[in-house]
């Protein structure tokens, strides 16, 4: 008869092969009963939701939430997708930040869907997931982001609400940064005729140096026949410091985060007579 310790390394295994094939979200059906009862008792598996797991480290102190903090993104995407199958995408802000570079795990996970609940599913330490019944981006303007259903970069512009650019100002600006030319948005803009919304991305693009790119939206629009009145929709402008050379989100967002890092360093330690006036002079 196998002993207690070769009972739980048999279920080991079975986890193990489960890992190995890409899997972080487990369902109750992945396991038999026995192993899953013995790899929850002995630590090896975090029940987040009735019948969904995640692989867990033994003998974590209670309330330690490393491993639902590093699951979270596949647990979240193999959930949707079993639920809801492709019917689903992240909200336009939501999409901004992941295409951004952001993987900080939101309180709320906002997630579009026709098959939507319009209710929120509680998840541990304080997260939760909120589907809703909207408005979902043409298939062709979806996106995958590591699994997670995300509107591409130019319709998540054009969706997202205004509050986005001062909420999220790190986020927005790394979004803008990838935008090459006017032509990436302006589909998007003339056919839902958003001038509203073309005047708004305008002045956001030139808030972070992109002044040609606003201006063929600006001059497209109006040549298309709709009224453009540009508004900034950031709440401060902060120097040039994206290269449209550079096509990384990542670097630009850390430039941003370091930008607003030194900004209360400058106007609390302003240089000595003689020294630069910018500390971007020492990047």
């Amino acid at each position: 008869m196998p002993t207690p310790s070769e009972k739980l390394a048999s279920s080991l295994e079975i986890l193990h092969q489960l890992q190995q094939r890409g899997m972080t979200a487990i369902r109750s059906e992945d396991l038999s009963r026995t192993h899953r009862e013995r790899l929850v008792k002995n630590g090896f598996l975090q029940e987040i939701l009735k019948g969904w797991y995640i692989p867990a480290k033994p003998g974590t102190p209670a309330g330690e939430s490393t491993s639902w903090y590093a699951s979270f993104w596949d647990f979240c995407a193999a959930y949707l997708l079993h639920r809801l199958g492709k019917a689903w995408c992240l909200s336009p802000e939501q999409s901004l930040a992941l295409h951004a570079g952001n993987r900080t795990v939101p309180r709320q996970l906002l997630v579009r869907s026709p098959k939507a609940r319009n209710r929120i599913t509680e998840l541990p330490y304080g997260t939760s997931l909120l589907d809703v019944r909207a408005t979902m981006p043409d298939p062709a303007n979806i996106v995958t982001q590591e699994g997670m259903r995300a509107f591409s970069v130019p319709s998540a512009l054009t969706a997202c609400s205004p509050g986005f650019y001062t909420a999220q100002s790190t986020d927005a600006r790394a979004a803008l940064s990838m935008i090459r030319s006017a032509s990436d948005l302006l589909p998007h803009l003339l056919e839902g005729a958003h001038s509203t919304i073309a005047g708004r991305l305008a002045g956001a693009l030139r808030n972070i140096g992109r002044d040609r790119i606003a201006e063929d939206i600006v001059q497209t629009m109006r040549a298309a026949g709709y009224k453009i009145v540009e508004s900034d929709p950031f709440s401060a402008k902060l120097p040039t410091i994206l290269s449209p050379r550079e096509t990384s989100p990542y670097v630009n967002r850390l430039r941003l985060m370091w930008q607003q890092m030194r900004r209360p360093i400058i106007e609390h330690f302003p240089p000595a007579p003689g020294q630069p006036q910018n500390i971007a002079a020492y990047m």
